[in-house]
C-alpha cells in the first residue's frame, strides 16, 4: 500500500527517520501529553514493545522522567495504564499501523548503516520477554511518585498492577493455571458489570463485545515481564511499604458508600492470589533472614487487608454471564472453546432468543462430538419440560443446528455421538423425548431408505451411512428396526444394508432387559422383531440369514453382533420339539457355527456347549419316532435332520477339553451328557464319538455282534428289546447311516461266508427287508450314505440282486457288464417298493411317510442316471445302444413302482413325473447316437414297448403327460 511505501522510504532517506536513532527525534513531553489527550496507552505500549529491549526500556525511562516532574493525576494515570498495558500486551494483537511498524523494526534492526557506521544491538528481537529491567523501571516509576497519588481509585490501580507484576514472576509458585471456565465467566461478568454502572470508567462507553474483549485481556496476562527475584523481593518490599501506609484508608473507603470500582476489584483479586504465591514462597523458597521477614510481614499485611474487604466481592453482580459467554463465542476470544462447553449445557441460559441465535450463527464451533451430546441433554430437558407452540418452533431450529454440527463429524465421532445418545435415551432416544422429532420420523425414515434401497452401490454407500447417521442420531432403534426389515424384504438389498449398519459399532449398545438371564444388545433385539412371525417365504429366511451373517463377520468393519450373542438370542431358547422357529434356529445356528472365533478362547464356551449338545441330541432322537408324532407336534422335517446331524458334528469338533475351566470338569461334563443320552436311541451316542474320545465304547445292538468283527476294547453290546434275533442287519445298516467314517468301518468289519450259498441267500435276503426298515427314517444325506454301501456290495457281489427278465422283450445282444451294478440297483429298488406296498406292510406307514420314500428313490434315481452318463463316457468303446436299454429298464422299474403306491398317497406323482421326464431324456439322447444299420428298426420297436408299459399306467396325469413326450420322440425319430 502507498502508506507503507512512503514509510520504507522514509526510513532508508529521510533523516528524521535515522536508522540508528530507530525513533524520531521528537520532544519526549509533546509525546506523552498527545498520548494523555487521546487516551491511548495501548498504542504508545505496541510501540515501545516493538523496539529493540534496550531501546524499549530508554523510552520507558523517559516516560517515567516525565511524570515524576511536577505530578499530576493524569500523569499518573498515564503511567499506570502504561504499566497494567505492558502486563496486557500479546504480540498479533496490534493494528495496522504497529505492525508496519514492527515488520520495519524487523526488516531494519539488524541492518549496519554504513552511512554513520553505527552497529545496531547485537541481539534483537521484538520479544519484550527479552528485555531486562522494564520491571525495575516500573518499581522505580512507582517509588518515585508514591507521594503523590492521593486518590483511592488510583492507589488501588498502583497496588493492582505492583501485585500482579510480582505474581508474574518464576519465584512465586508453579506457574499460573488456567482457572475454571464457570469462574472465569463470572469474572469476566462481573468485569463488565463494573463497568457498566462506573461512568468514570474509560470503558463504560463501550459496546458488550469490546467490554468482554478488554476484560478477558485483563483476566489473562502474560509474564512478559517477569520480575528478576531481586526486582521480586524490591518490589515485596515497596508493596510492603504502600500497604502499610494506604492500607486502612484504602479499606475505609471500599466499605464506605462509594463501594467498588474495576481498580479496587482488582487489588482484591491480585492480593488474593500474591497471598497463595507468597505461601508458596515461603514453603519452597531458598530464602535469607531479610527476605523472610519481608514475606512474613507481607503476608500479614495482605491477610489483614484482605479479612475486612473480600466481603464486598460477593456482591457482585454476575447477571451478564450468559451474554458475556456469547460475546466469548462470536468474537472468538481465548476461552470461547471452553465455553461453548458451558453454553451447551447451561439450561437456565438455553432456548432464549439470543441463545438460539448464537447457536445458529456459530454451529461451526459445535462440532466436536462432546458438545454435541451437551447441545442435544439441553435439548431434551427442555422439551420434556415446553411444549407450547413458539416453544416447539425453537426446539426445531435447534434440532436442525445440532444435526448440521452432526452431520459435519467423522464417521468414528458420530458414533460416540450414537453411543452417547445411547447410554442417555436408551434406543428410542430423542424421539422417546423430543416431540418435533417424533412427529416427523416414521416419514423421514421412510423416504430416506426407499431413496438407500435404489441406489444400492459402492458409490452409494458413503451417502447412505450419511443418511443412516442422521437418522440413527434421532432415534438408534427406530432405524436399525427399519434396516432389519428391510433386509430382509428386499432383494438383493441385505449386504448392503449390513454395510451400512456395520459402520455404526455404536449401535452394538447392551441394553438393561426385563429377563436378566438374557442381556442383549439393541440389534439383537431389533432382528428378533424383524423375524419371529414376519418371515414368509424361504427367500426372506435365506435373506435374513445371509444379512446376519454380515453382521457378524463384515469383513474389515467390526462385527455388530457377535456369534455367541445370536446364539444365546436366536438358539437356545427355541431349541426344543414343539417350537415353531426351531427350523429358522437350527439355521441360524449353522450360520453361526461357520464363524470363526476372534480370541483364543472360542465363543462356544459361553453358550452353554453340553446343554446345546444334549438338545440337539433328543432332536435326532425324535426323528426315531418320526412318522408316528402326534399330527399336532411341532417338529423340524426330515430334510432339517442333516441339518443337525452336521451342526452336531461341528460341535463336537469346537468343543474340547478347553471350553471348560478344568480337566475334572471336563470328565464331570462328558459324563453327564452320556448319562443323558443313554435314554435316547443308540445311534445318537455313536455321532459323539469323537466328543467321547476314549471315555466311552460304543454302544449297539448284541445282535450286530453276530455279523460283525467289533473289538471289544471299543464297541460293547447292549440288548435291547427292539433288537430281537435276526436284526444284526438292521443295526449294521442303521450304524451305516451315522457317518462316512462309520460307513466304511461296517464295511470293513462285514463278515459274510460267501462260500455258502444260503448265507448269501439269507444275507440278501434280510439285507432288504432292513432297507425299508430303514428308508422311511433316513434323511437325504442318510439315505445317500447308505446307496453308497448298495453300490460297494454289488460291486464286490457280496449282495445277491437277481435281474429278472420281465421287462425285457428280446435277449439283448448286448455288453452290459459296465451296467450290472445300475440294473441290479434299480431292480433292489423295485423289490423294495414291491415288500413295502405288499399286504403285509400295507399298514406299516402312514400316508405322509409315503412322498418321503418316494423322494428319496428319485433322488437315488437320478444319481443313478448320472453314474451311467458318466460309465458311458468313461467306456472306450460306442455304448449307445446298452445306455437305451438301461434307460429303458430304469424307465419300466419306475413306472412299476408309481402302479404299486398306494391310493391313498399325496403328491408322489411330481417327482415321479419329473423323473419319468428326465430318463426318457436322457433315452432320447442316447437313441440319437445309435448310428447302426436296423438302428430306426430298434427305436421304433423301443417306442411301441414304451407306450405299450406307459398305457397301463392308472394315474391319469402321470401317464397322459408320458405319452406327449413318447409321440413326440416318435416324431423326432421319423425325421
Amino acid at each position: 500500500p502507498p502508506a507503507a511505501a512512503a514509510l520504507e522510504w522514509g526510513w532508508k532517506d529521510d533523516e528524521f527517520f535515522s536508522v540508528g536513532a530507530m525513533i524520531p527525534e521528537v520532544n519526549h513531553t509533546a509525546l506523552f501529553e498527545l498520548v494523555k489527550a487521546l487516551g491511548e496507552p495501548r498504542l504508545l505500549v505496541q510501540l515501545l514493545l516493538a523496539l529493540p529491549p534496550a531501546l524499549c526500556r530508554g523510552q520507558l525511562e523517559n516516560l517515567v522522567e516525565y511524570i515524576s516532574s511536577e505530578t499530576s493525576p493524569s500523569d499518573i494515570r498515564l503511567f499506570l495504564d502504561v504499566w497494567w498495558e505492558v502486563m496486557k500486551h500479546r504480540e498479533g494483537q496490534e493494528d495496522a499501523t504497529v505492525s508496519a511498524f514492527s515488520a520495519l523494526i524487523h526488516q531494519h534492526g539488524a541492518e549496519p548503516s554504513l552511512e554513520d557506521g553505527l552497529q545496531p544491538p547485537k541481539r534483537f528481537k521484538g520479544d519484550p520477554g527479552n528485555a531486562p529491567g522494564l520491571p525495575t523501571v516500573l518499581l522505580e516509576g512507582l517509588k518515585q511518585i508514591r507521594g503523590s497519588i492521593a486518590q483511592p481509585r488510583l492507589r488501588c490501580h498502583a497496588l493492582a498492577n505492583l501485585a500482579e507484576l510480582l505474581g508474574l514472576s518464576t519465584g512465586l509458585g508453579p506457574g499460573h493455571s488456567p482457572l475454571p471456565i464457570a469462574e472465569h465467566l463470572a469474572r469476566l461478568s462481573a468485569i463488565v458489570s463494573l463497568w457498566g454502572r462506573d461512568s468514570e470508567s474509560q470503558f463504560h462507553p463501550w459496546g458488550l463485545g469490546e467490554k468482554v474483549r478488554e476484560a478477558e485481556r485483563s483476566l489473562s496476562l502474560l509474564p512478559l515481564t517477569k520480575p528478576s527475584r531481586e526486582e521480586l523481593f524490591g518490589g515485596l518490599d515497596l508493596l510492603c511499604s504502600l500497604l502499610q501506609d494506604w492500607g486502612e484508608e484504602l479499606q475505609d473507603t471500599l466499605r464506605g458508600s462509594e463501594g467498588l470500582c474495576f481498580e479496587s476489584y482488582r487489588l482484591l483479586d491480585a492480593l488474593t492470589s500474591l497471598g497463595k504465591n507468597l505461601d508458596f514462597l515461603l514453603e519452597t523458597g531458598d530464602l535469607g533472614e531479610g527476605e523472610t521477614r519481608v514475606v512474613l510481614e507481607l503476608t500479614q499485611l495482605t491477610q489483614d487487608f484482605l479479612r475486612d474487604t473480600t466481603a464486598i466481592l460477593k456482591d457482585l453482580d454476575t447477571s451478564l454471564v450468559s451474554s458475556v459467554a456469547m460475546a466469548v463465542i462470536e468474537q472468538r476470544l481465548d476461552r470461547h472453546v471452553d465455553t461453548c462447553s458451558v453454553f451447551a449445557s447451561e439450561k437456565t441460559w438455553a432456548f432464549s432468543n439470543a441463545w438460539v441465535e448464537c447457536l445458529v450463527k456459530n454451529k461451526a464451533l459445535f462440532q466436536t462430538p462432546e458438545l454435541i451430546l451437551e447441545l442435544l441433554e439441553t435439548l431434551v430437558s427442555f422439551a420434556t419440560s415446553h411444549h407450547d407452540k413458539e416453544a416447539q418452533e425453537l426446539q426445531v431450529q435447534v434440532t436442525e443446528a445440532i444435526v448440521e454440527c452432526y452431520t459435519e463429524l467423522s464417521l468414528s465421532d458420530k458414533n460416540k455421538v450414537i453411543s452417547g445418545v445411547l447410554a442417555s435415551w436408551g434406543g428410542p432416544g430423542l424421539s422417546q423425548n423430543v416431540q418435533v422429532v417424533r412427529e416427523g420420523l416414521q416419514e423421514d425414515l421412510n423416504v430416506t431408505f426407499n431413496q438407500l434401497t435404489k441406489s444400492v452401490s459402492d458409490e452409494g454407500l458413503s451417502r447412505a451411512v450419511a443418511a443412516m447417521a442422521r437418522l440413527t442420531l434421532l432415534s438408534p432403534e427406530a432405524t436399525v428396526k427399519q434396516v432389519c426389515h428391510l433386509a430382509v424384504v428386499n432383494l438383493g438389498a441385505h449386504q448392503f444394508l449390513a454395510q451400512i449398519l456395520c459402520s455404526f459399532p455404536a449401535l452394538n449398545f447392551l441394553e438393561s432387559p426385563e429377563d436378566p438371564g438374557r442381556p442383549g444388545s439393541l440389534v439383537v433385539r431389533c432382528l428378533e422383531e424383524a423375524v419371529w412371525g414376519k418371515l414368509s417365504t424361504e427367500r426372506d429366511e435365506e435373506q435374513f440369514l445371509q444379512f446376519l451373517a454380515f453382521l457378524m463377520q463384515p469383513g474389515s468393519a467390526t462385527p455388530l453382533v457377535s456369534p455367541a450373542e445370536v446364539t444365546k438370542a436366536f438358539v437356545l431358547p427355541y431349541l426344543k420339539s414343539g417350537s415353531p422357529e426351531i427350523e429358522l434356529s437350527l439355521q441360524i445356528l449353522s450360520k453361526v457355527l461357520g464363524i470363526p472365533s476372534c480370541s483364543e478362547e472360542h465363543w462356544i464356551k459361553s453358550c452353554h456347549p453340553f446343554p446345546l449338545l444334549l438338545s440337539l441330541c433328543r432332536l435326532l432322537d425324535g426323528y426315531t419316532k418320526y412318522w408316528h408324532q402326534p399330527k399336532e407336534q411341532l417338529f423340524p422335517s426330515l430334510e432339517t435332520k442333516d441339518l443337525i446331524l452336521d451342526i452336531l458334528c461341528q460341535l463336537c469338533e469346537l468343543v474340547g477339553p478347553e471350553t471348560v475351566p478344568s480337566s475334572e470338569l471336563w470328565v464331570q461334563s462328558l459324563a453327564w451328557l452320556h448319562r443323558k443320552v443313554a435314554s435316547l436311541d443308540w445311534t445318537v451316542g455313536l455321532r459323539l464319538k469323537k466328543l467321547y474320545g476314549d471315555h466311552f465304547k460304543n454302544e449297539v445292538p448284541a445282535t450286530l455282534f453276530e455279523i460283525c468283527r467289533l473289538p471289544e476294547d471299543e464297541w460293547t453290546s447292549q440288548l435291547w428289546p427292539a433288537y430281537g434275533p435276526g436284526s444284526g442287519l438292521l443295526a449294521w445298516m442303521e450304524c451305516c447311516c451315522v457317518s462316512p467314517a462309520l460307513r466304511d468301518t461296517m464295511l470293513a468289519l462285514l463278515t459274510l461266508n460267501v462260500d455258502n450259498p444260503e448265507e448269501v441267500n439269507l444275507f440278501s435276503k434280510g439285507f432288504l427287508v432292513a432297507l425299508i426298515q430303514v428308508l422311511p427314517w433316513c434323511s437325504h444325506g442318510e439315505w445317500k450314505r447308505l446307496g453308497a454301501v448298495l453300490e460297494q456290495l454289488l460291486q464286490r457281489q457280496v449282495l445277491h440282486v437277481p435281474y429278472t427278465l420281465e421287462y425285457v422283450q428280446h435277449m439283448p445282444l448286448l455288453n452290459l457288464r459296465p451296467f450290472s451294478c445300475h440294473l441290479q440297483l434299480s431292480v433292489l429298488f423295485l423289490r423294495g417298493f414291491q415288500l413295502l406296498c405288499s399286504s403285509s406292510c400295507s399298514t406299516w406307514l402312514p400316508s405322509e411317510a409315503w412322498l418321503h420314500v418316494v423322494q428319496l428313490y428319485c433322488s437315488s434315481l437320478t444319481d443313478l442316471l448320472a453314474s451311467v452318463q458318466a460309465a458311458a463316457t468313461a467306456s472306450a468303446q460306442p455304448c449307445a445302444q446298452e445306455v437305451s436299454f438301461v434307460c429303458i429298464q430304469l424307465f419300466c422299474h419306475l413306472l412299476h413302482v408309481a402302479a404299486m403306491l398306494p391310493a391313498s398317497t399325496e403328491g408322489c406323482g411330481e417327482p415321479l413325473l419329473v423323473l419319468a421326464l428326465e430318463v426318457l431324456s436322457q433315452y432320447e439322447v442316447s437313441s440319437k447316437a445309435d448310428t447302426s444299420p436296423c438302428s430306426a428298426l430298434r427305436k421304433a420297436n423301443e417306442g411301441h414297448f414304451l407306450e405299450s408299459i406307459t398305457d397301463n399306467v392308472g394315474h391319469e396325469e402321470l401317464r397322459s403327460t408320458l405319452l406327449q413326450k413318447l409321440s413326440k420322440l416318435a416324431a423326432r425319430s421319423e425325421h
